[in-house]
């Protein structure tokens, strides 16, 4: 039986493997920073300043709102993304670049540690394509629920 060849559908795409690579290299930075809020800190707003816009908007807006609302929470770099952690060293909230995976739109995801449950059933993930008053209020609100 002859031997099929990989094609870019049977495995991950070109921005999913720079993500895991970007992924195990901040695994290894952070391995050596520990869980260095300064360290974590430089690194986010790296990532920020690296990305375009919108995304580099909707970064800065996200940041603010969780240096605000969730001072507690450190920011690290999350596959190559900005990111918040808890005390455990473990994302509550990040922010996917519409950019990295030529998407459509950008989200802003919350992990399983986000304290968000309503029932059965409730929005982790919001899509997101600009940010303003109303999106900042919103955004306020769930990360303050998020680590209450």
């Amino acid at each position: 039986m002859a031997e099929k060849s990989k094609t870019p559908s049977d495995g991950l795409s070109k921005e999913e493997r720079d993500a895991v690579k970007q992924r195990a290299k901040e695994l290894r930075e952070q391995e050596k920073a520990g869980k260095n809020r300064e360290a974590g800190l430089a690194s986010v707003l790296k990532a920020i300043a690296e990305l375009d816009q919108p995304d580099r908007a909707l970064a800065e807006g996200l940041h603010a709102v969780v240096m605000d609302v969730a001072p507690e929470l450190v920011p690290k770099t999350y596959y190559g993304m900005p990111g918040y952690a808890n005390a455990d060293g473990k994302i509550v909230v990040f922010l996917q670049p519409a950019g990295k995976f030529k998407a459509r739109y950008a989200s802003i995801g919350f992990e399983d540690r986000a304290k968000l449950d309503d029932g059965d059933m409730w929005p982790i993930g919001f899509a997101v394509r600009t940010w303003s008053p109303e999106v900042r209020e919103r955004f306020s609100d769930l990360v303050s629920r998020a680590v209450g």
